[in-house]
């Protein structure tokens, strides 16, 4: 895969801030943002990949699955000598 050049105006306060995030890990800027919109492609293809087999599987709704079970009775319980002669 080839490369291209990409060219683009940002604010000061911005590059100084991907200067100071690119220096923490002891990257220039360039590597830095290149490796932050890696990292964000990933997640955008993660999400859709996601979305796409719960489309073709069907998802259970989140009401659902965020209701907590229902505590059982008493009369759900079984004695533990029950059974024993």
């Amino acid at each position: 895969m080839g490369s291209t050049v990409l060219s683009l105006r940002i604010d000061g306060e911005l590059l100084d801030r991907l200067r100071s995030h690119a220096a923490k890990r002891g990257m220039s800027v360039q590597d830095y943002v290149v490796r932050t919109l890696i990292r964000e492609d990933f997640d955008e293809r993660f999400k859709t990949a996601v979305d796409e087999t719960e489309r073709f599987y069907g998802s259970e709704p989140a009401s659902a699955s965020a209701a907590p079970s229902p505590s059982p009775s008493p009369e759900d319980h079984v004695r533990p000598s029950a059974g024993i002669a």
